[in-house]
């Protein structure tokens, strides 16, 4: 926050538009109020009165409230207080209807209610289950760092989500979209890009409500919403976790759809198709397509109606029944079955080579002089003219990058 209030939104993690205010606002308006909004609630946090906030974004030379006192400049002083005025009882009704986090237990408590509500929502689609992914990746990352904040890669996170680097940055840029996860910087090169994890209000975000589009990706956490009937989504979360980056849940090979219906039935086991097609967000011929792979596979067994994890299912072993007289022994067997073994092995090759190529190009631009530099700078004996040209022209669209 305070990098916000000195140096503004640098890093344009506010620069989504929003529709706070109502009607129609232009671009910079709408990133300004963000900004000044988000600075309000540090503010009151910190323990200032609202005098002490007007007068350090109104009187102060900070970027964050340039836009205030370009207000101020146009239309007085009355009307730009007005409009931080709004500001700041905004964001103090928002703080005080909010649970405090002031110790660790505190924010642990709230993980478990966000992991809850992220069980509790249903994610329709391969999209909208690559987003479930997402988010359950960043939890058990969160979890361990003890708070919202986390760093973390594309690549690392496309690893634990068990799929492509592309793959992983569409979902989060639709989690940035709807508001679910912030971007705080793009890392460095020795470090991961700052993320931060959003946690609705429960008065937004209710289990209960859907886009009037229906559900997209992002689930019914998503857009502008509207009622709709009581959905009964419910899977285990640390269930999919452990097995989501397994090479046979896979695009390809089992999915996600099978992820979600082995999450369901390890929250709640013994279910029918109907119960599955709510549980775990599928539709009914996707449920029997995959209930048939997980059959031949002895991951499932069938008993009447119902349908159960075998005792050894969670562990890639299967059992043996009418449908399955050669179960998986394990789950790098059952990707085998499947089609998908060493998709993960080489993905992470790929990834480690992505690596050693990108610090193997931070040190060559070490070695080399700056384009901006007068003199030059000295030239590595290994490094030719025209290669110092060609890293030239690398360096001035890496930087423009």
């Amino acid at each position: 926050m305070h990098k916000l209030l000195v140096n503004g939104d640098s890093d344009g993690s506010y620069a989504t538009a929003n529709l706070q205010r109502g009607g129609r606002n232009s671009t910079s308006s709408d990133h300004a109020w963000s900004v000044s909004r988000a600075i309000a609630a540090a503010a009151v946090r910190a323990g200032w009165d609202r005098a002490s906030y007007l007068q350090v974004l109104l009187d102060g030379p900070y970027q964050a409230g340039r836009h205030a006192r370009l207000i101020q400049h146009r239309r007085g002083y009355d009307r730009a207080a007005a409009w931080l005025h709004r500001a700041w009882d905004g964001a103090k009704a928002y703080v005080e209807s909010a649970e405090p986090i002031a110790a660790r237990v505190d924010f642990h408590a709230a993980l478990a209610a966000f992991r809850a509500r992220i069980e509790r929502t249903p994610w329709r689609g391969i999209a909208g289950k690559t987003d479930m992914r997402n988010l359950i990746a960043r939890i058990a990352i969160c979890e361990r760092s003890g708070g919202w904040d986390h760093t973390v890669s594309e690549r690392d996170l496309a690893e634990r989500m068990g799929c492509s680097r592309t793959t992983a940055h569409n979902s989060n840029q639709r989690l940035m979209a709807v508001k679910l996860l912030r971007q705080l910087d793009h890392g460095s090169p020795t470090k991961g890009a700052q993320w931060m994890l959003l946690s609705p209000l429960t008065s937004t975000l209710s289990h209960h409500q859907a886009t009037h589009q229906g559900p997209k990706a992002g689930g019914v956490m998503s857009g502008p919403s509207m009622r709709q009937h009581s959905t009964e989504a419910d899977i285990d979360s640390r269930t999919a976790a452990q097995l989501m980056h397994q090479d046979a849940f896979s695009h390809f090979g089992l999915g996600s759809s099978s992820l979600a219906i082995m999450s369901a039935l390890a929250e709640n086991d013994g279910q029918t198709i109907k119960q599955l097609q709510g549980t775990a967000s599928v539709s009914r011929p996707t449920v029997y397509r995959h209930i048939g792979r997980l059959k031949r596979l002895g991951l499932i067994i069938q008993d009447g109606e119902l349908y159960h994890l075998s005792p050894t299912g969670l562990d890639g072993v299967g059992s043996h029944s009418e449908e399955c007289t050669a179960p998986a022994t394990d789950w790098d067997d059952a990707a085998r079955l499947v089609g998908t073994r060493g998709v993960g092995a080489s993905r992470r090759a790929r990834h480690a080579a992505h690596r050693a190529q990108w610090q193997e190009k931070q040190a060559w631009i070490a070695r080399c002089p700056h384009p901006d530099a007068e003199d030059g700078g000295e030239m590595a004996p290994a490094t030719g003219g025209q290669e110092v040209e060609d890293l030239r022209d690398y360096r001035i669209s890496l930087h423009t990058a």
